[in-house]
């Protein structure tokens, strides 16, 4: 039933932000077209945190950015101009394409303090939309479809699945589903895609003969369809198509190397636009970052 158990590794990204890098992983770069998946906290946040624990703008291509919180609040803001904050069971799908920056701010928490908990998952586009214009869009409500039974809430953040349709829009075949489970409850894991895995954000899972913990993430055979709550669990469940080999470059993605290095040399170049309402400061370009089609361990 599991292919492939892969343990979350503690990353900071600056700041306050610390996140558990899940995908890529060396031995698995993707799981359909999931190429990042960064599990954010657990992490208390004190009222009156300085800027510097923000991620400031920063670039992306050639992929979406796809936020979804348990609980907290971050602060979005794009070179588009749209800005909208993000709150639990609700989604900013946000599409890269030929490229865009963005910033993720603590505001919320800078003025009363927060609870953050989430997961920040990047989807690879299609060869054919890699270079498609950049658009932002926040889903909440009924956009999301859910529901509760069995000891299951669920919520449907994208693709079709469980017998319901998420309204967020999506570049090729994949879903992406949030269940909060009971001890003793089952949920069936979604087929109809070639590629599919769970995450297991708190708690544990029983999953064929193997137990689960939070922070590991297990890439699914076939055979796989169902796991059952050893305790109170947040599992999220996805999975989809695969696109193809991508390389990565620091924040961006592309199936061709040097489409990586121009966008490299576009930001040194400040040749990329900032947020209007947030340009004030910028990520600069790790030099110590370096093309390759997975990640280090």
């Amino acid at each position: 039933m599991i292919e492939l158990i892969i343990d979350q590794r503690r990353r900071s990204l600056g700041g306050a932000f610390e996140v558990g890098r899940v995908l890529p992983f060396a031995r698995r770069q993707m799981v359909g077209p999931f190429i990042f998946f960064d599990h954010i906290g657990p992490m208390d946040i004190p009222a009156g945190i300085d800027r510097s624990a923000d991620v400031r703008p920063h670039p992306h291509i050639g992929l979406s950015t796809v936020t979804y919180l348990f609980s907290g609040e971050i602060m979005h803001r794009d070179s588009l101009g749209f800005q909208a904050p993000i709150r639990p069971q609700e989604v900013n799908w946000m599409t890269a394409g030929s490229g865009i920056t963005h910033s993720e701010r603590l505001e919320k928490a800078r003025a009363l303090g927060d609870r953050l908990h989430g997961i920040q998952a990047w989807v690879a586009l299609p060869t054919e939309f890699e270079e498609t214009a950049p658009d932002f869009t926040h889903y909440e409500g009924d956009d999301l479809p859910a529901w509760d039974a069995d000891g299951v809430r669920g919520h449907l953040i994208a693709g079709s699945a469980y017998g319901l349709t998420s309204r967020a829009r999506t570049h090729s075949p994949l879903f992406y589903a949030h269940l909060e489970m009971a001890e003793g409850a089952t949920a069936e894991v979604p087929v109809g895609h070639s590629e599919r895995a769970i995450y297991v954000a708190a708690g544990a899972v029983d999953l064929g003969d193997r137990t689960l913990t939070t922070g590991q993430m297990a890439v699914l055979t076939p055979a796989a369809s169902a796991l059952r709550a050893v305790e109170p669990s947040t599992v999220m469940v996805l999975g989809g198509e695969p696109v193809g080999e991508r390389f990565l470059y620091w924040n961006f993605v592309s199936s061709r190397p040097d489409r990586l290095r121009e966008a490299a040399e576009d930001w040194k170049a400040g040749r990329i636009k900032l947020p209007d309402a947030d340009d004030a400061e910028f990520t600069p370009f790790p030099e110590s970052a370096r093309i390759t089609p997975g990640a280090p361990e």
